[in-house]
Parts: structure tokens; sequence; C-alpha cells
């Protein structure tokens, strides 16, 4: 049989996070916590399982939590988002980044995105039929050039992905920034796929800048957002997508075809625990915050060489100081026979730059970022 993705093997996080396993490795691979989630959202959780809600629920999602993400986008980004009409409950962001762009994007339309990307976008693009334009993020601040992604727009573009924070760079994207984007779309039918799944993890007093706060943005723009990353429930695949109801009713077509649906008593839980525990989602920034501190005091000391991170939970560290050998080749050797995992930045780049950066992920119990830190301080 054709492969219709020929080019497309097994996602490094799969690869890393097995290899950990294999050889009792310390994961700082793939983004997932080794803590659990709220205690009273597991209560809720608990509560509605045996509530009798586990049949279907609405395709978009069920009232009452769109309706909490109604609220608390308004109260952060001053958009008053239509539960009914704009706000699609989705199993996970990597379905809602695939809706849109299986919405959006027909045989022979061009999509830019930037260079290093996560890893689900080109191949979202190429089932659709379109054309990946890869724009390279500036070195060494992963910034964006707006002068080259102007030159890069043809009659063809239909789409640009964004991604702030930014997975894998832990970078933020600034009002300027958004501006930018905006001055080079107005005239066109461009639209615009904003991947915003660490909202909560913005660092060193900023403040995560959603594309719904940008007048011009928001009308044309699918904005995705994580209730896994937020919650510290990733394996739960639990998100939404937020877009003006033109472009949600053709979201819809491709979501209700694709999981329908979203787990039920999850729903609930979460609807609930948005109201009684608003608070857990504006403590995060603080919290996430004092992990990146910690870990980047415990590697002070170590041959890496790194700036700390303005968001997400991840942390890029140069190795350039321990080893010549490419990423891929470090990560295994550092996996296998130091006892640590971490993700290479080569596979999220069409050509990658010869550079010697490796991503480490501090989701992670201070006791796991301690003993990992031991090891790397050791290289």
């Amino acid at each position: 049989m054709q492969s219709k993705l020929p080019d497309v093997g097994t996602t490094i996080f799969t690869v890393m996070s097995k290899m950990a396993q294999e050889h009792g490795a310390i994961n700082l691979s793939q983004g997932f916590p080794d803590f659990d989630c709220p205690e009273r959202l597991k209560d809720l959780v608990s509560h509605y399982l045996n509530d009798r809600r586990n049949q279907y629920p609405p395709m978009a999602g069920i009232p009452a939590l769109r309706q909490a993400i109604s609220r608390k986008v308004d109260t952060l980004y001053g958009f008053a988002a239509d539960h009914e009409t704009e706000v699609t409950v989705t199993s996970g962001a990597t379905e809602a980044l695939f809706d849109a762009v299986q919405a959006s994007v027909q045989a022979g339309d061009e999509v830019i995105m930037f260079d290093p990307a996560y890893d689900s976008y080109e191949p979202a693009i190429l089932m659709a039929g379109g054309i990946p334009v890869r724009v390279p993020l500036q070195l060494p601040d992963y910034s964006i050039d707006w002068n080259r992604v102007a030159d890069s727009l043809t009659s063809r573009t239909r789409l640009i992905i964004i991604n702030t924070p930014h997975n894998p760079c832990g970078v933020t994207l600034a009002p300027s920034d958004l501006d930018a984007l905006a001055e080079l779309i107005k005239d066109t039918a461009i639209l615009v796929l904003s991947d915003e799944v660490y909202e909560h993890m913005v660092f060193d007093g900023e403040q995560h800048l959603s594309v719904l706060s940008h007048p011009l943005l928001r009308e044309r723009s699918f904005a995705v957002f994580s209730f896994g990353k937020t919650y510290h429930a990733t394996g739960w695949k639990l998100a939404y997508c937020i877009a003006r109801p033109a472009l949600t009713e053709e979201f819809r077509k491709i979501h209700q075809f694709v999981t329908f649906t979203t787990t039920s008593f999850l729903q609930y839980a979460i609807a609930d625990f948005m109201q009684e525990c608003a608070e857990h989602a504006t403590e995060l920034p603080a919290f996430y915050q004092a992990k990146r501190d910690y870990f980047c005091t415990l590697l002070q000391d170590s041959r890496f060489r790194f700036s700390p991170s303005n968001g997400t939970y991840f942390q890029l560290v140069d190795y350039s100081a321990i080893s010549s050998k490419d990423d891929m080749a470090f990560v295994t050797e550092l996996t296998q026979e130091k006892g640590v995992a971490a993700i290479p930045l080569a596979p999220f780049y069409r050509e990658a730059p010869d550079t010697r950066i490796i991503r480490f992920c501090f989701c992670k119990d201070d006791s796991t970022l301690e003993r990992a830190a031991e090891i790397l301080c050791a290289l």
C-alpha cells in the first residue's frame, strides 16, 4: 500500500519515552508531569463517573464546560466567546490542530509554519493536500523574521500556524509579533491557527498574548488550548478550540467525524473545577517558574549553557562544551549510558541548523530533577 505520509515515522516523543523505559532512564523527554492532578479534580471525576454521566455528551462539548471556557477567555483575553457557536471541546489539542487544518486547507494551499515546529503540524497539512512552507526562527533567540514571512506569502497562502509559548523552544511572542502578523494578513484571506496550549506557563511577570485579545486576529483565527497541560492530566486528552462562528462551523464538520465527542464525565468534572478552583490556572505560572528556576539552579555547575525559558515547561540547553555529536546521537547516549532522557531538536526541523541543542522537560517532582541534575552535572 502506498503511504500517505511516506516521510513520517514514529514521533520522537514516543521514541525517547520508550528508550527511557527500556534503559531505566529518568524521563525528561516527553512533556508530562510525574506528579498528579489536583485532588479536588479527581474527586469530581469520580463523582461524575459514578453519577451515570457515561453516555454521549453533545458533539461540541457539554454546555456547562463551554460556558466556563467562555467566561475564562473573557476574563483573561477580553473576548466573550459565544459558547454555542464559537467554543468546541476536543479530544486533545492534537485533534483540535488537525481539525483546524482539515477545515481550512485544501489541495494546493500553502501553510506557513515556523521551524522548529511541533511535529503534528506538517502531517496534518500533508493529509489535507496542503503544501508546508517552513520559515526558520532566528537564532539565538528563536524570534520570527516578519520580513521573511512577508517574502514567503503567495496567492496560495491559506494558513499561518503560530505557537506561543513555543514547543520545543520555550519562547513567547510579543505584542509587536501579533501586530506584525495582523498587518501581513489584513488585506488577504489568510487564516491563523494559534497553538496556545501552554498559555498558563509564561514567566518573569509577562502575560500570555492570545490571538483572542487581538481585534483583527480573533476574527480569522483558530485558537487551541489544553486542559491536560493546565491540570497536570495529559493522559485525559481534553482540549478546546475557539473560533468565530463561520470558522467553528467548518471546524465542527471535521471534529464530528474524527472523534465526534469527548469523554463525558471528564467534561462535567472540569466544568465544576473551573468554577470552584479558578485560581489553579492563575497560580500556574508561579508554580512552573519555580520549577524552571530550581532546575536551572541545579544545572548551574554543569557544562550545559542555557538561558531560562520564557514559557512552557521545557528548557533548551546547549551541550557543545560536552560533545560534538549530533543531537540524536547525544540524547541516545545520554539516555542509554548516563540514564537521563532528553529530546533532540532536529526532528522539529526540515533542515536543522548545525547546533548542539536539546530540550529537557522540568514538569517533574523536585526529587526527579535533583537526581537528573546530579547525572547531568557529572558530564
